[in-house]
């Protein structure tokens, strides 16, 4: 009787062993994801992500510390979260009855229709517009295989009566992000996507038209296992609140409403003063060309490149923070600014974000030392300025592999530069730093560069 006892108590005592652990937070949590422009990304070596922006702040919130580790698809997520090697993936996932058997949809939940994403319609008659969801019947609509986009096309199939003309790609190494950009460059001609991830993409594509609706709005959340309940409870407690929370809110800003400030045309600046007023000399570039001539000489450029930096991150206001956290005349990010010795605040003096600009841009032309051609660095540096060192050389050594020149930038790294925005890229082996929409990045090196070149000519007349 006595073994009998011992026995039960014995399982007992493991039972309540594993439902403790099942209850309790992590003490340090394990976050998979993949990389992508609403989920995770880095720039200028800042973490970045409207999903990693939420998780840091319940992380903050809890005072949990927190690993990320982002892994090339869903099947690697996953895999991992079942061999209990992680504890949550911030990707979100449709809910749906069949994953309710696999996963606790647990933390932010919101609900996001499925929209048509196709080119602007023309002027005039344009046949291949689609102003409602019969006129899908007979266009070829490119889903990524696998994905519950696929599942609800064949079921809006059956709700209007014919059988949609559905093209599968590969999900390993292509996105919803990729099906956009296809769009929007001609290569198909309609994809459907969650259109929160629309509305964010329509700002780097603006001639793609996303106002049809498809079905049902839909129900994504992150998702953890049975194995850690407790952690999904306070992730449902949480993110039920999330809606009264100003920082939450303060991040949808960030991403979905705070748009860029367009780039406007090369020129010289009028004299005019700032939102500082801060004059501009007669014949002066700005108001700190004198901060710019005096730090300058560290640089194996002029100080028109000083010049040409402020106006791009700023247009001459030292006082501007931007939608990612960029701060000051020369637009340097607070992750930066750390590593040089400047506080958030210190980035908002003039002479101080001069000082980061110079240290940051003499510590990147460092990496690019073997291109001999000073002018073609250049367009190294600022692509390493602008989105990290990390990301240029992911694309030189991309450009290598595939046989292009990992020394020239236009038509070479450039171009690998841009497909870092697609799946097949950034999980390549040879990539380290992930998604990048690399569009920026090419745009930014580009103009700078030329108005580099414009600001010394003007003062060489």
């Amino acid at each position: 009787m006595g073994l009998v006892y011992s026995y039960w108590a014995g399982v007992q005592a493991h039972r309540r062993a594993e439902l403790a652990e099942r209850m309790a937070l992590p003490d340090t949590l394990q976050v998979v994801t993949l990389s992508g422009a609403t989920t995770y990304f880095t720039i200028q070596g800042e973490e970045m992500g409207y999903q990693y922006d939420l998780l840091r702040l319940y992380a903050e919130e809890r005072g949990i510390p927190y690993r990320i580790t982002v892994l090339p698809n869903l099947d690697s997520i996953h895999a991992r979260l079942e061999r209990g090697e992680a504890h949550l993936s911030i990707t979100p996932e449709a809910i749906t009855r069949r994953g309710q058997e696999r996963w606790l949809y647990t933390g932010p939940i919101s609900e996001h229709a499925l929209v048509l994403v196709q080119k602007k319609e023309q002027a005039g008659r344009d046949s291949s517009y689609v102003h409602n969801v019969t006129e899908l019947i007979g266009k070829p609509l490119y889903v990524l295989s696998g994905s519950s986009h696929e599942q609800r096309l064949n079921n809006l199939g059956e709700q209007i009566g014919a059988k949609l003309d559905v093209r599968l790609l590969p999900g390993d190494t292509i996105n919803s992000e990729d099906l956009i950009a296809f769009v929007a460059t001609d290569s198909i001609k309609y994809t459907i996507v969650d259109a929160e991830l629309a509305r964010l993409a329509q700002k780097y594509y603006p001639n793609t038209d996303i106002a049809l609706e498809v079905g049902f709005p839909q129900r994504i959340s992150w998702i953890t296992t049975a194995r850690y309940e407790g952690l999904a409870h306070d992730l449902d407690k949480w993110g039920a609140s999330l809606s009264n929370q100003t920082g939450a809110k303060n991040i949808y800003k960030k991403y979905f409403e705070n748009f860029r400030v367009p780039i406007e045309e090369l020129e010289i600046p009028k004299v005019k003063h700032s939102k500082v007023h801060i004059p501009t000399p007669k014949g002066a570039i700005s108001p700190y060309d004198d901060l710019f001539k005096a730090q300058a000489s560290a640089l194996p450029w002029s100080w028109h490149l000083l010049a040409a930096i402020a106006y791009q991150e700023s247009r001459f206001d030292a006082s501007v923070v931007g939608w990612s956290g960029a701060r000051g005349l020369m637009g340097i990010m607070p992750s930066t600014g750390r590593i040089y010795g400047a506080s958030k605040e210190a980035l908002l003096n003039p002479n101080e974000s001069i000082r980061v600009s110079v240290r940051c841009l003499m510590d990147t032309e460092k990496s690019f030392r073997d291109i001999a051609n000073l002018e073609e660095r250049l367009k190294f540096t600022l692509g390493g300025y602008n989105a990290g060192i990390g990301h240029v050389q992911d694309a030189q050594r991309l450009a290598s592999k595939y046989g292009y020149d990992a020394k020239v930038w236009t038509n070479n790294v450039e171009r690998f530069i841009l497909l870092k925005r697609e799946a097949k890229y950034y999980t390549d082996p040879v990539c380290r730093s992930g998604y990048l929409r690399g569009t920026e990045t090419v745009r930014y090196a580009d103009e700078v560069a030329q108005r580099y070149q414009a600001y010394k000519g003007h003062h060489q007349k």
